[in-house]
């Protein structure tokens, strides 16, 4: 409401226009470094009809299970609708933390439901992460490239960033220990099928990496959103795990022994529309994120927890996940098959062996921004490279998502993507 002067003639009071906010002066100084999400805002680009879009890290709606999600819904409302839409704990619903650590013993993670921690994604992992540990200026390593949700996260809280090579077999060890002899708060890692770049750290450099953490004294931060996902090849066991080894973990006791806080989710096994990611790590932490994800949302959906729970029960998440796993399998392959007959010589790419990603490397000099934009208006999308490495560089990378398209839709967009390329090296 503007404030009120007296009209000296008619005695009336009347109003005094207020100077428009300047709300950008009163930002808080970390906002400056915060930008919104470079995939977030070529998605609105790409809604268009025409456009095949391999820009986001989407799942394949077909393969949604609406059907199970919809008869848990009405059995979760009939049965305890009235605790179902109530209040919960912040820590996350008791029956939805076993769920996980039963599922996680599978993999060789043995913890107990205090060391889990349910957060509305793993984006909200991340974000508290960054809560937890990080003081302005503290490093974080990681790999080059690395996940842009995480970036966008510990950039908020005032990071610097150690960026750590890659080659096929995931972060290079020499790269490594000078970013470890720095001194960083922790080392942000994804391990299996690599957001962006679709690699995975062989079990050799594994081990090296746990080794090498545990002598300098850094804690690492395992992210592992597709770790269920793999296509072909034998699955390796988690960091947190070969921590738990290394720190004199006998078969059968808690992994939770070492500096490893791990990180899922099941966006990417029944539906990123739930919303539910999960934190696993030592009691201690788990408390503190709990006093900070208090203040933030109290707590992640009861009734989201509750749908999940019931729709996961009687071994239908394992059933599931294979059948992602057949599905995604064909797409990398029809995407895979469609870069060998369509992209010119000079580029190159990475054989996935599970995950949603392929990362392509152009001919040096060849800008990929600059290549979205001609790619766009021949109706496909993807992401340029250099929004994944926190200090600048991959001008010449892009990432593509071969989770949400159809096969037919993958050939038809790598031909046009291919013809795109071939017209900017001059083949």
């Amino acid at each position: 409401m503007s404030p009120l002067v007296l009209d000296a003639k008619h005695q009336t009071a009347a109003p005094v226009e207020a100077p428009a906010t300047a709300w950008g002066d009163r930002f808080a100084e970390r906002t400056r470094r915060v930008t919104s999400s470079a995939i977030r805002e070529l998605l609105k680009l790409t809604e268009r009809p025409d456009v095949i879009s391999f820009a986001g890290g989407l799942p394949a709606p077909e393969v949604f299970p609406l059907e199970q999600i919809q008869a848990a819904a009405r059995r979760v409302l009939e049965e305890e609708g009235s605790k179902a839409l109530q209040y919960s704990t912040t820590e996350g619903d008791p029956g939805l933390r076993e769920l996980l650590v039963r599922h996680m013993e599978r993999y060789g993670i043995r913890v107990g439901i205090e060391n889990v921690l349910i957060t509305t994604g793993s984006q909200q992992s991340l974000d508290l992460i960054g809560k937890v540990l990080l003081n302005p200026g503290d490093r974080v390593a990681l790999e080059a490239p690395s996940y842009l949700g995480a970036i966008q996260a510990f950039k908020a809280y005032e990071a610097q960033f150690l960026p750590v090579a890659m080659d096929d077999e995931g972060m290079r060890l020499d790269e490594l220990e000078i970013a470890l002899r720095s001194g960083p708060k922790f080392l942000y890692v994804l391990p299996n099928f690599q957001n962006p770049s679709g690699v995975t750290l062989s079990l050799a450099r594994r081990r090296r990496l746990v080794e090498l953490a545990a002598h300098y004294g850094v804690p690492m931060l395992e992210d592992d959103p597709y770790g269920q996902l793999r296509y072909e090849g034998e699955h390796l066991p988690p960091l947190v795990v070969l921590d738990a080894e290394f720190h004199g973990c006998a078969n059968g006791e808690r992994s939770l022994r070492g500096d490893v806080i791990y990180l899922g989710t099941l966006s990417k096994t029944l539906a990123p529309g739930l919303r539910i990611g999960y934190m696993v790590a030592p009691a201690e932490v788990v408390q503190r994120a709990v006093q900070l994800k208090q203040s933030a949302d109290l707590h992640s959906s009861t009734l989201c927890q509750r749908i999940a729970v019931e729709t996961a029960r009687g071994g239908f998440l394992d059933r599931h996940i294979r059948l992602i796993r057949a599905v995604y399998g064909a797409r990398r392959d029809a995407m895979l098959e469609a870069c060998g007959r369509h992209f010119p010589p000079g580029v190159r790419w990475t054989r996935p062996q599970g995950g949603l990603f392929l990362w392509v490397t152009l001919p040096a000099g060849l800008d990929a921004a600059e290549v979205l934009k001609d790619a766009l208006e021949h109706g496909v999308a993807f992401v340029p490279g250099g929004s994944f490495f926190p200090r600048g560089g991959g001008e010449n990378t892009m990432r593509l998502n071969f989770s949400f398209a159809t096969p037919a839709m993958i050939e038809e967009g790598i031909r046009r993507l291919g013809a795109v390329l071939a017209r900017k090296l001059g083949a």
